[in-house]
């Protein structure tokens, strides 16, 4: 889980949750890891992506795709991976 603080329509302060997969720490790297069987469509997109948007910092975020798929980043910076290539390549979390 992840916590963020903002304000709501009435200026008071408001404690959020979101859901990240997986967090993962090495050394000073922190990597923020979604999984998901497929992404058909934009609204599985943006569902899968929520949550990483939402986390301020500039570490890196992937979502592993069970479908075979080519490697792309998109315009968040956001890296998308099949989950073959990921378990496969010992650099997938520096691609």
């Amino acid at each position: 889980m992840i916590e963020y603080f903002n304000k709501d329509k009435d200026n008071k302060t408001v404690r959020t949750q979101l859901k990240v997969d997986f967090i993962c720490n090495q050394g000073s790297k922190r990597y923020y890891i979604q999984s998901a069987f497929a992404i058909p469509n934009k609204e599985k997109m943006n569902q899968e992506q929520k949550s990483l948007l939402k986390i301020e910092d500039n570490f890196k975020k992937i979502i592993i795709v069970k479908e075979d798929i080519n490697l792309w980043r998109n315009e968040e910076g956001i890296v998308i991976i099949s989950l073959q290539e990921f378990l496969s390549n010992p650099n997938s979390l520096d691609l």
